[in-house]
């Protein structure tokens, strides 16, 4: 089969830089379609389809339920797989066409259906969408760092270019989504319109199709294929469940990394959606939506080029302490300070940098601490721990996206009221202020406590393999 991997199968190797971008490139496809959600879905949802924010609030945090579950499922299936094109990449390839249908469907609710059947609909597609298929993207392509190397350094490079490459996903769909929505838009007063959803999400799925195939064929497997002794392949591909869960709670750094990925994607939903609001009802002007996100993702990801080299002088801990430290300050900044255009850019600018920061160390201190968990309990949980971190991740855009529902309909806006010409009530515009500052600025201080305080995993995974007699 067509495979344009490094040629070698030593897992202990550093990989071509071909290699490395062909893996990054799979995270820009699936990004695209996860900043769209995480942007503009509720906004597709009470202003195109005009459903009640705090029902759909309500809707997505029960799916949340679902979706944990799901994680666990195919972070089981994955640690089980065996295929030609071993563990992860195999389901790339077979779940990517769902993923493009199930996505195009989930922007598409039917106007002739009643208001009740429409909830049903938002309610199956949603899980559709995020409980099965975008689950069987991630968990494998997070695990694939895991896989393709067991080299530390190699680890943190992946997860570096991985971190890139899913920015630059944030950034196209930043700079041209509304673009499309206008292009594609059947009234030429607003881009929010059904006809202006369906014709860009369908570019976008597109193009989303033949980055995560580029993945598939550029990647190679390497792990798995280093193990010598058939029974102990064995004994890795036979864990239970149930073990990997006991034997992943019982790693304080994987518990940490779960904790703290839930929360900064529960801040990124809040910035993503609250940028959206922000333009439509505090700046009057969703093209203004644009600079507000890009001045975070360019910076993000113009930091993340200089991030292997901080790491290798500072190491992945201090790198993530500090990435969440520049977080908190450019939230309270543009609480505090946020009275132009300037001063809302550089304060965007360092959460960008922030981000950059501590997204570039995340999985290769996940990967880490799963490495961690294997040599001091004996259970190699790949499958899981990344099935665990997925669900953290998509717990947090879950319940931030349900939370800032729940706040707006409790702030008394209504999508309906654009259409019949009434403003919406002064409380939606605190509301938006709020949620969009100081809950990200005061949950990122407490993980950059946390990792100063008590992280680390550098130091205990190094006394670990010396105790094992364990280069590396």
């Amino acid at each position: 089969m067509l495979n344009l991997a490094s040629k070698t199968n030593d897992p202990d190797a550093k990989l071509g830089w071909g290699e490395r971008i062909g893996y990054g490139v799979g995270a820009t496809g699936w990004n695209m379609i996860n900043g769209i959600i995480g942007s503009f879905l509720t906004v597709y949802f009470t202003n195109v389809a005009l459903l009640d924010a705090g029902i759909i609030a309500t809707l997505i945090a029960v799916s949340k339920v679902f979706d944990g579950i799901s994680d666990l499922i195919v972070g089981n299936i994955v640690d089980r797989t065996n295929s030609k094109l071993g563990k992860a990449r195999t389901w790339l390839l077979r779940m990517v066409i769902p993923f493009a249908i199930s996505t195009l469907l989930l922007f598409w609710v039917p106007s002739s259906f009643p208001t009740a059947v429409k909830y049903v609909y938002v309610f199956l597609m949603y899980n559709i969408v995020n409980a099965v298929c975008l689950t069987f993207m991630q968990v494998p392509y997070y695990s694939m760092i895991s896989l393709m190397s067991r080299n530390g350094e190699e680890r943190g490079m992946l997860g570096n270019v991985q971190q890139i490459f899913q920015t630059l996903g944030n950034i196209l769909i930043n700079t041209f989504f509304v673009t499309l929505l206008a292009k594609f838009s059947s009234s030429i007063e607003t881009e929010n319109t059904q006809a202006g959803y369906t014709g860009a999400i369908a570019c976008v799925v597109v193009l989303m199709v033949i980055l995560v195939l580029i993945t598939v064929f550029s990647t190679k497997e390497r792990v798995n294929e280093s193990v010598g002794k058939k029974e102990e392949k064995n004994k890795a591909d036979e864990v239970k469940p149930l073990v990997a869960i006991k034997a992943l709670l019982s790693n304080k750094y994987w518990v940490i990394m779960f904790f703290a990925m839930l929360v900064i994607f529960f801040v990124i939903i809040f910035y993503a959606i609250g940028g959206v609001y922000y333009s439509l009802y505090i700046f009057k002007d969703m093209g203004q939506y644009s600079w507000m996100a890009n001045s975070i993702s360019i910076a993000q990801f113009a930091i993340m080029f200089i991030t292997p080299f901080l790491m290798t002088k500072f190491g992945k801990r201090w790198m993530y302490a500090v990435g969440m430290a520049l977080l908190t300050l450019g939230f309270a900044g543009f609480g505090l300070f946020g009275t132009s255009k300037i001063i809302m850019i550089i304060c965007n600018v360092l959460k960008g940098c922030g981000l950059g920061i501590s997204g570039a160390m995340a999985m290769g201190l996940v990967a880490d601490a799963i490495t961690y968990g294997t040599l001091k309990t004996g259970v190699n949980a790949v499958g899981m721990g990344n099935a665990g971190t997925s669900a953290a991740q998509k717990l947090g855009l879950g319940l931030g996206t349900a939370v800032f529902g729940w706040v707006m309909s409790g702030a008394g806006f209504k999508g309906e009221y654009d259409l019949q010409g009434i403003a919406q009530p002064a409380s939606v515009e605190t509301a938006i202020r709020f949620m969009y500052n100081w809950v990200p600025m005061v949950m990122c201080a407490i993980i950059c406590v946390i990792f100063v305080v008590s992280f680390n995993l550098d130091r205990d995974l190094a006394k670990l393999r010396a105790e094992k007699g364990i280069d590396g």
